[in-house]
């Protein structure tokens, strides 16, 4: 699933395209693409219709557009959801869900999902810590590219916790932004083994992990996310090329970039984990 990088990637392309438009219709093609919102594909569109769209917003890997009245557009991309600026006459994708349009006659935001795993709802906005949030993303935790995140105030969450380290990264209550990709490559960047016990942690190994998390992120936004296939693509369609980068994920067989050893893949919560077992060391009591 898309994580902060490509999330934010998506937000930035919404941002510049739909920010300040307003809707005029609203075209569901699939219901399974609201399911989200309660009261009904008829509601969904009825209820859009004359709204302005005022900013992009996101959390972690949160995605929503803010409308002109207290609500939000909850955008769930998935596994393989889109959101795509088009032309009015471009050719409708094959899994082309949910259509925008607009009152300016411009191009038209769709959402598009292969695998209809995702989906767009509306939601009320509540005020959080002084954020303005979606309600179903008030539990949210702060990330570390938010301007207001707190570095000593994780690092203490995360020593708190009797888990491991990895399962701790993935709790979006604790940090959010961060997924399977990028907390593989930023425990193999401070040489932390994913099953490390968090209790186990100094507060320097904690601070540093914080800090390569924002590193490797930062690094995979600049080229436009982790894309393994057309799946992950920004508002134009174009695919991000970060997995050129990938020291770790999914370099199983490979040599660590570091130390030459094979790089090695564990099972982990019906994922995987990638690791160098030189590098990064079992320890003597893991958290599995």
């Amino acid at each position: 699933m898309p994580e902060l990088p490509e999330v934010e990637v998506v937000r930035r392309g919404l941002d510049a395209h739909v920010t300040g438009r307003r809707v005029t219709a609203v075209e569901v093609l699939n219901l399974r693409a609201v399911r989200r919102h309660v009261p009904g594909p008829v509601d969904f569109a009825d209820r859009l219709a004359g709204r302005s769209i005022v900013a992009a917003g996101r959390r972690g890997k949160y995605l929503w557009l803010e409308l002109d009245d207290s609500e939000a557009i909850i955008a769930h991309l998935g596994m393989s959801g889109q959101m795509l600026v088009q032309p009015e006459d471009a050719v409708d994708e094959k899994h082309l869900r949910v259509r925008l349009r607009f009152d300016d006659g411009g191009p038209e935001l769709r959402f598009v999902d292969q695998r209809t795993f995702g989906g767009l709802a509306l939601a009320d906005l509540v005020e959080v810590d002084g954020a303005s949030l979606p309600a179903p993303v008030a539990h949210i935790a702060r990330d570390p590219m938010d301007p207001a995140f707190d570095p000593d105030a994780a690092v203490a969450a995360l020593r708190r916790k009797r888990t491991g380290v990895k399962r701790a990264l993935l709790d979006q209550t604790l940090v959010s932004g961060v997924g399977n990709i990028y907390a593989d490559e930023s425990l193999w960047r401070t040489k932390l083994h994913w099953a490390r016990p968090t209790d186990k942690l100094t507060r320097p190994q904690a601070a540093a992990l914080l800090s390569a998390a924002t590193d490797v992120m930062t690094e995979a936004l600049a080229a436009g996310g982790t894309s393994f296939d057309a799946l992950y693509v920004n508002v134009n369609g174009q695919s991000g090329y970060f997995d050129r980068a990938l020291a770790v994920y999914g370099q199983e067989g490979r040599a660590c970039r570091r130390c030459g050893s094979v790089i090695r893949r564990d099972p982990f919560m019906n994922r995987s984990s990638y690791s160098c077992p030189k590098c990064q060391p079992m320890p003597k009591n893991p958290r599995i």
